[in-house]
């Protein structure tokens, strides 16, 4: 990988130091780093011979500006390299207009290497598609309908109401009568069960709207409300169509619109719509016939603790998806539409074992960058260049939202370039498409590179996933967590919203410095995304992430307590005397975090699990329970490197004929108990009772004596 550093201070030539910048960048991918008044402009020839000469494959320049990317882009592109070989730094509206000019040169700088330090993870582009028709169900909404006709086969379902009005053009509309009660289903295939009081039979002769009262039956499409008063209207029909007592009847449909129907999924379903504008009937268009979209998950079914042998286990992608992209279609499995999935990386994030994580970002990726962003080595050189005046005493890591927080993070950009107050902490931003993608995991890891702390900055109210405040929980656990590492509270959750940037300012200001240093390093930890070398896991799951982050901070700081709470990727398991060694547990365990030894032990590994609960519901003894959180003193490091403790031990009888040992003595004498009378003398001529056997001998003692 060779890339080419271009700094522009268009627009900002106040605001940044591009000499700063230049000297600042230090990932030894970069080749050369140059820097113009007016790259996108006059200084695109002098970047394609900088191209040329350094014969670079990659390009990274600071230009904010939509204009200027595409001309630069083209510049690259021109120059043979690929369309997704050039990337953008913000260096105005995120840097130099809201920071004084040291913190945004040393901000530019390290986002520079943080973009380059990205790129080398960047994942290959795939695609998923899914079928479908053209039919869309419109319910209620006869302008929609109306609009959409001639594009789609449309289906307007009146759900009580009128459209006898002449000037409505429904010629190329099917208008149905009936009434909502459900809407299942997903693109392609949604049902929506309807009930009305008068069958299809009706001829539309129009006698009951005759006879009937007059806000009680509609004449097109012609239907009885419910709440319409008895009569002997009821009782007119000539085709016998009346039914006072409602026909229901199924509705399928590929696409929805349903203005004022009830929410599918927190976040929004695929193919349904609540609400009708430009935006929706561009939105219905586009999927006829069915979609293409890129494949956002990476999914391993193998690894999953979603369930087994009919025991619920994990639920936490079902619970965190908010697009229903995520469901159950048996009590212990999971399936994935990867149609529906919106990319807001709530899954993923929640996932402790890594059976479903994010194509792009990867946490790998996401990883990097962060180690770039608070590297002082890489990003922080400007100390020297800048002497007292070097800009970002306290890194503090941002993650992002890509949607509507970034956007608002570039509205306050603009309003300080037009001189007004809108500057905030020189925060060093890591962009995650939404800022579900954020779990435990990522704000550990920052935290062991040694940022001060962790902003997540999302939407709030605005959020188009989960709705306002969707890491309030995960922030108030992390603090826990933080507080017991005795590191204090080191993450917020922050939502720039409107156009008034003092509050964000405000919020952002005092969390920042109410920040104590980090007593971690920076520029030395790289995270491999392992637990342990041998994992049978791939890197960067949740769970080994975190907890090689945890080792790092632990290595550090030396906590006087050994349970960290507030960690939900970590179990500790107890286990009472109710247990009897069935295998149960150890079967069901998705890590192998359980073990049965042949002398009667049920050994725990703290490490391998992850806290699925599986063996908790699964066991029949109900004998174990567990609770969230990490123990230091159940580590293999603490244990000297011991990684498998007991947690219960028990007897296993041994076959009395060929001596191996079958099971404990726990569950013979309950069986015994249950059975042993019917049973009785089924051994023969033996001293032995039949469960002192193992299956294999018993049935040779049953049936050769």
């Amino acid at each position: 990988m060779k890339v080419g550093a271009f700094v522009c201070d268009c627009g900002a030539p106040d605001a940044i130091d591009a000499d700063g910048v230049r000297e600042g960048v230090a990932d030894d991918d970069v080749e050369v780093v140059a820097s113009a008044s007016h790259l996108c402009g006059d200084g695109l020839g002098k970047a394609a011979a900088v191209v040329d000469e350094y014969d670079l494959d990659h390009v990274v320049a600071t230009a904010p500006d939509a204009g200027c990317q595409q001309r630069i882009r083209e510049m690259a592109e021109s120059q043979g390299l690929h369309p997704d070989a050039t990337a953008f730094v913000d260096h105005r509206e995120g840097s130099g207009w809201v920071h004084d000019t040291a913190a945004a040169t040393e901000k530019t700088a390290r986002t520079i290497d943080a973009t380059v330090a990205g790129l080398r993870e960047e994942s290959p582009a795939r695609s998923v598609s899914k079928e479908a028709g053209d039919h869309v169900v419109v319910v209620g909404d006869a302008a929609a309908a109306e609009s959409l006709a001639g594009r789609a086969d449309v289906t307007l379902l009146a759900n009580g109401r009128e459209f006898g009005d002449p000037t409505l053009d429904l010629d190329d509309v099917s208008v149905e009568r009936g009434r909502v009660q459900t809407v299942s289903g997903s693109f392609g295939e949604f049902e929506l069960a309807v009930e009305a009081r008068v069958s299809e039979e009706c001829i539309g002769c129009m006698e009951c709207v005759k006879q009937g009262p007059d806000e009680g039956v509609t004449s097109y499409p012609v239907d009885i409300a419910p709440d319409a008063p008895d009569g002997d209207y009821l009782d007119c029909c000539p085709v016998d169509a009346i039914e006072p007592e409602g026909v229901e009847r199924t509705i399928e449909a590929d696409q929805v619109i349903y203005p004022g129907g009830p929410s599918k999924a927190r976040g929004g379903l695929l193919g349904y719509f609540t609400h009708f504008d430009g935006g929706v009937a561009a939105a219905v268009e586009s999927q006829l016939g069915g979609i293409t979209k890129p494949q956002h998950l990476d999914i391993d079914m193998d690894i999953c603790a979603s369930g087994d042998s009919g025991v619920e286990g994990c639920t936490r992608c079902t619970d965190a998806c908010p697009h229903e992209a995520v469901t159950r279609p048996a009590v212990d499995e999971v399936a994935f539409d990867e149609t529906a999935c919106m990319d807001c990386g709530a899954c993923t994030s929640a996932c402790p074992t890594g059976a479903v994580e994010l194509r792009e970002p990867t946490n790998k990726r996401l990883a990097r960058e962060v180690e770039s962003l608070v590297d002082i080595d890489e990003g922080g050189r400007l100390s020297q260049f800048l002497g007292e005046d070097s800009g970002i005493e306290s890194p503090v890591v941002a993650f992002v939202c890509s949607e509507r927080a970034a956007d608002a993070l570039e509205r306050y950009g603009r309003q300080a370039g037009r001189g007004e107050d809108a500057g905030y902490d020189p925060i060093l931003p890591v962009r995650v498409n939404c800022t579900d993608t954020v779990g435990e995991a990522h704000v550990l890891h920052a935290l062991a590179a040694g940022a001060d702390g962790v902003a997540i900055v999302g939407c709030g109210d605005a959020c188009l996933h989960s709705g306002p405040d969707p890491k309030a929980e995960l922030v108030e656990r992390l603090n826990i967590a933080t507080n017991n590492l005795e590191l204090g509270a080191r993450t917020a959750f922050f939502a720039p919203e409107g156009d008034d940037p003092a509050s964000f300012a405000d919020d952002l200001g005092t969390f920042v410095s109410g920040l104590d240093a980090s007593p971690l390093p920076t520029g030395e930890h790289e995270a491999t995304g392992t637990g342990r070398p041998d994992s049978a896991r791939e890197p960067f799951s949740t769970h080994d992430w975190a907890l090689e982050s945890l080792r790092t901070i632990i290595g550090e700081v030396d906590p006087d307590r050994d349970v960290i709470r507030g960690l939900d990727t970590f179990g500790r398991m107890e286990v009472s005397d109710a247990c009897n060694l069935t295998p149960t547990c150890s079967t069901l365990c998705p890590t192998d975090a359980i073990q049965r030894t042949n002398d009667g032990e049920l050994q725990f590994n703290h490490a391998d699990c992850v806290n699925c609960g599986l063996c908790e519901s699964g066991c029949p003894e109900g004998a174990i329970t567990m609770e969230a959180g990490l123990d230091r003193s159940r580590l293999p490091e603490n244990r000297d490197g011991e990684e498998w403790e007991p947690v219960f031990e028990g007897e296993m009888i041994e076959c009395v004929r060929c001596g191996t040992p079958f099971t404990s003595r726990g569950s013979m004498e309950t069986v015994r108990d249950e059975v042993g009378g019917l049973v009785e003398g089924v051994a023969g001529d033996t001293e032995h009772s039949i469960f002192e056997y193992c299956d294999e001998c018993r049935a040779k003692v049953v049936f050769q004596g």
